[in-house]
């Protein structure tokens, strides 16, 4: 048999360094990158794209601070 050889031929920059990236994975074992959201089919369906989800959330957002009415002091 030859030996094989493990020399890759690509186009990657040498200061690309990918030896320390691991895959993820899911369950309890995976790290968490930030917060990830799944959306239920239905709502899913509503919206195009997240950028789309993420203006309806900011208006709601903006809707709920208006609504929010200060309370009247107690008087003794």
């Amino acid at each position: 048999m030859s030996k094989v050889d493990t020399e890759l031929n690509d186009e990657l920059r040498s200061e690309y360094d990918l030896k320390s990236l691991r895959v993820r994975r899911f369950g309890p074992k995976r790290k968490a990158f930030g917060g990830v959201v799944r959306l239920e089919p239905d709502v899913a369906e509503a919206f195009p794209n997240a950028d789309a989800v993420n203006e309806a959330l900011r208006l709601l957002i903006e809707i709920a601070k208006r609504s929010e009415r200060p309370t009247k002091p107690e008087v003794d």
